[in-house]
């Protein structure tokens, strides 16, 4: 047998053992694609400033999720909810997971918390991990500045800014970065959030020439939406 052949037969072998190992497998239940399709829309929809779209999108995400019957499910979909929102700095209450706090995952309730900005320091340790310098009272300024730089994904990285900002931790560089951040990502809502704080910073500190900048740009997004 040449050599082309024994590879063929090879391959061949392997693709028939893997066609059957995948026939074996039981394809995952609808509802956990459903689920995470939405909410997927929904949030690139929020952040892009259409609230009618996302709305829709993260009821039919509820939906998905609420047929398991187990409310740490649809639990995930109100923190994500509540997580874009903080990234925007619409900040308040996360009514929908608070009604779901009881059955809610440990996990879960501390993440609500650090949304709020009222984590345990018991509690810390259960966050997602690029979040959990910024759960530290004591992070802020430059060194917070910094090691929001260090996150590489644009959402969590905001999720993070605003709750340095609710806290009183975000310096003028933070605040900058989560504009850019914002601004690069092409997410309406949270960049008119951000560019609205830079504008006020600016203002205060008698900088008429940056105040004006900002709200060129400023003009010009709300003029895209």
């Amino acid at each position: 047998m040449s050599c082309v052949q024994r590879i063929v037969r090879i391959a061949i072998g392997s693709l028939a053992a893997l066609l059957a190992a995948c026939s074996s497998a039981p394809p995952p239940p609808g509802w956990q694609g459903n689920a995470k399709a939405a909410l997927d829309r929904a949030v690139a929809a929020y952040l892009g400033g259409d609230t009618r779209i996302a709305s829709v999108e993260f009821d039919l995400a509820r939906h998905e999720l609420a047929s398991t019957g187990r409310g740490e499910q649809v639990a995930l979909a109100e923190l994500t909810r509540c997580a874009a929102r903080v990234a925007s700095l619409d900040v308040g209450p996360c009514e929908g997971f608070e009604k779901l706090r009881p059955d809610a995952t440990t996990a879960q309730r501390a993440y609500a918390d650090y949304l709020a900005n009222r984590v345990q320091a018991g509690d810390v340790a259960l966050l997602p991990e690029q979040h959990r310098a910024f759960a530290a009272g004591g992070l802020s300024g430059d060194a917070a500045t910094s090691a929001l730089r260090a996150v590489d994904d644009p959402l969590a990285r905001l999720v993070a800014t605003g709750v340095l900002f609710q806290g009183g931790r975000a310096n003028p560089a933070a605040v900058a970065l989560a504009a850019d951040t914002a601004s690069a990502q092409g997410w309406r809502r949270p960049l008119l959030a951000w560019l609205g704080v830079q504008l006020a910073l600016a203002e205060k500190a008698g900088d008429n020439a940056g105040a004006e900048l900002l709200r060129r740009r400023i003009g010009l997004v709300e003029g895209a939406r």
